[in-house]
């Protein structure tokens, strides 16, 4: 084939175009809302010096032009692509992001996706996506398990003594706390959320104020 002949065919693959809406489903229950809030909002907050990745949950992740005439996938309920720009975005297009596909995805089950979650969306994560890490949490019987991509196959994470398992991807641990799948750090640290946060802030200010005073010190006329 000469290169006339080559920009020739190349120029007849019309790809969808970039801007397409996501096309998921309402969420199972307020579970799986209030779940994928919490995953977005404790790490946004502990990266929030950070530019360079893209979070996001209940939102179609587009790879090929036939998907967009299939339903038999949808896209994940929470998932983190690394070493991207940090902006808003309506689904994730491959074509249109350097070809970067998630590093970690998280899928909440339910009883009418636990099936499709644990057959038909782990081999195409492991086999089309190559995901690195894939984990899937029940919000309703806790069960939380995590694969790691080894030699192309998914291999299961081992969990530590607290029965979390280590996101390499992430840098993070997860585990089940309060019935809910939190992060952890890797001193066994939970990450907070805003509003954890500004209770131990409050609580740190009350207890600098209550200090100040022993000394005589009034904090108000700081």
């Amino acid at each position: 084939m000469t290169v006339a002949q080559e920009l020739e065919a190349a120029e007849s693959i019309i790809f969808p175009p970039g801007d397409i809406e996501s096309d998921e489903p309402p969420l199972e229950s307020d579970l799986h809302l209030r779940q994928i809030i919490l995953l977005l909002q404790c790490l946004e907050l502990w990266w929030q010096n950070r530019n360079d990745f893209y979070a996001a949950g209940n939102l179609t992740i587009y790879y090929s032009e036939r998907q967009l005439k299939s339903e038999k996938f949808r896209g994940p309920d929470f998932f983190v692509v690394l070493g991207c720009e940090k902006k808003p975005r309506k689904s994730w297009v491959i074509w249109q992001e350097d070809g970067k596909y998630p590093n970690i995805i998280v899928e909440l089950l339910s009883s009418s996706t636990k099936a499709t979650d644990k057959g038909l969306k782990k081999q195409i994560y492991q086999d089309i996506f190559r995901t690195p890490e894939y984990f899937w949490f029940d919000p309703d019987n806790l069960e939380f398990v995590g694969f790691q991509l080894v030699y192309a196959q998914y291999q299961p994470i081992e969990p530590n003594a607290q029965g979390w398992l280590w996101s390499q991807q992430l840098d993070l641990y997860l585990g089940v706390q309060g019935n809910q799948l939190r992060y952890f750090t890797a001193q066994g640290e939970l990450l907070p959320t805003p509003e954890e946060l500004a209770e131990q802030e409050k609580q740190r200010a009350e207890r600098l104020a209550a200090k100040l005073r022993e000394l005589n010190i009034d904090p108000d006329i700081l």
